[in-house]
């Protein structure tokens, strides 16, 4: 009795079975979730780690782990109590690069996390104001719409690069950007684990069998395992991550780098202007993709109210903002939602409880991160093409006979792929549509928030030439 108890207690707090789920589906999307993002544990050490401050110094690999591991794992779960959505969180990518190869070269490490803390703080405040909802809630429905629909495009590309299907085009100019494979054709045995991938999820999706995204996903990782073991294929192949089973599976902890930040420091090596165009950078960046991140998985979900409104979005956002906080402090980079939530969400997660299981899992990698980074990215990335099918859905809700609105909906869609950048494609959306508005004579239409939102993207886009005015370089 006393467990029949606890169960319900659960399923009322998380709303599970009022949003049409169970259990076990989000079990299984909180599992789906990590094996997507878990690369993560691997990729944000690599680029933080391999770039040096203006001293000549670098962050340490294991410690890099660790806090990467830990922002996600504590992030990730605040996510799943307090916003009660299956959304996880970690270091953000893009944001890391901005603080590795801009940030860094300016100042110490130790300042340049500072400035990311106060990037996060900076986030904060506009949601404890109500700006970061008041500016959601402005969008256009459609436009949230075309959102969604680009971000499944962009994460299905995400899919495409990452398991080698397609490769950009070392060294040539003039050729088109990508290309099927290494070398203009399939070649390899790691790729034939992504396309195998592939046919396995579709196949168990059209079937509607549970569980399709992460069986496929462990499945191909076990596949993975034995062809590398046959063929003894040269580890680059895989990319990031070999599918090799780990000597050891435990590997202590190294905190070494949380706390380490200064939270004035780069006011004193570098000037105002600057300054405040970096922090620009990175809040204008966080901001956007954050937002069409948890539009684009709430609208998958089934969760965006009549009026194409997130449920708790308040708390969402100002739990977003703190993690950017965590990740500045613990020197991982400004922490982020990651669309890659998404997976869990088309294995069935519909509440924050699959959050918990994700960050349960970033905890536990904490300890055993050999073992988390045993799946390779071509077992991985099928699930994100599929999920990029599944957004890609919700293309039919777009009046395409609106030009005023159709057009911006395009931009939105092309822009995020074909720019690798949620955020590219949401200003170049919302310029388009501010710009026909008026055209039209319908610029009272425009919320004034929209119009705001609208001109610090033309500061965005046009950050170049405007820090050669101002004598910033």
């Amino acid at each position: 009795m006393p467990q029949v108890q606890e169960r319900n207690a659960v399923d009322r707090y998380f709303r599970i079975s009022e949003r049409g789920s169970t259990l076990a589906r989000e079990v299984r999307g909180g599992f789906a979730t990590f094996f997507t993002m878990a690369y993560i544990l691997v990729l944000n050490p690599i680029i933080l780690g391999s770039a040096e401050d203006k001293f000549g110094h670098q962050l340490s690999g294991p410690a890099l782990v660790t806090s990467t591991a830990l922002v996600a794992a504590v992030m990730t779960a605040i996510m799943g109590l307090g916003g009660n959505l299956p959304l996880a969180l970690a270091a953000g990518l893009g944001l890391n690069a901005v603080v590795a190869y801009q940030l860094a070269p300016l100042m110490s490490w130790p300042d340049a996390m500072g400035l990311v803390v106060i990037e996060g703080i900076v986030i904060c405040v506009l949601v404890v104001t109500g700006l970061r909802e008041a500016v959601m809630h402005a969008i256009p429905q459609q436009l949230k719409q075309a959102i969604s629909v680009g971000i499944g495009l962009f994460i299905a590309f995400i899919g495409f690069i990452d398991a080698g299907f397609a490769t950009r085009i070392p060294g040539e100019t003039g050729a088109v950007p990508v290309q099927l494979g290494a070398t203009g054709q399939l070649t390899g045995w790691p790729v034939l684990v992504f396309c195998l991938g592939v046919l396995l999820t579709i196949s168990l999706l059209a079937r509607k069998v549970r569980g399709a995204i992460l069986i496929s996903i462990v499945t191909m990782t076990v596949v993975a395992i034995v062809i590398d073991a046959i063929a003894k294929i040269d580890p680059l192949d895989w990319g990031l991550t070999v599918p090799d089973v780990p000597g050891s599976v435990i590997a202590a902890p190294d905190f070494g780098l949380v706390g380490d930040f200064s939270l004035f420091g780069a006011f004193g090596q570098v000037g105002a202007v600057t300054l405040v165009l970096l922090v620009f950078t990175l809040l204008l960046s966080d901001f956007f993709d954050t937002m069409g991140t948890v539009v684009g998985v709430a609208n998958e979900a089934g969760l965006l109210d009549e009026n194409g409104d997130v449920p708790n979005l308040g708390r969402v956002l100002l739990i977003d903002g703190a993690a950017a906080v965590a990740g500045g402090v613990a020197s991982a980079s400004s922490a982020t939602a990651y669309i890659e939530s998404a997976a869990g969400v088309g294995e069935g997660a519909r509440t924050g409880f699959a959050s918990l299981v994700t960050g349960g899992l970033f905890a536990l990698a904490l300890f055993f991160t050999p073992l988390a980074t045993v799946v390779p990215a071509q077992a991985a990335a099928p699930a994100l093409v599929v999920v990029g099918f599944l957004l890609m859905t919700q293309v039919r809700h777009i009046d395409w006979l609106r030009y005023e609105i159709a057009i911006p909906a395009f931009l939105t869609i092309a822009v995020m792929p074909f720019t690798y950048s949620i955020t590219n494609g949401i200003g170049a959306g919302f310029i388009a549509y501010v710009v026909l508005k008026t055209v039209l004579g319908k610029a009272r239409e425009i919320h004034w928030l929209l119009w705001s939102t609208t001109a610090l993207f033309v500061v965005y886009f046009a950050i170049d030439p405007i820090e050669q005015l101002l004598g910033v370089r």
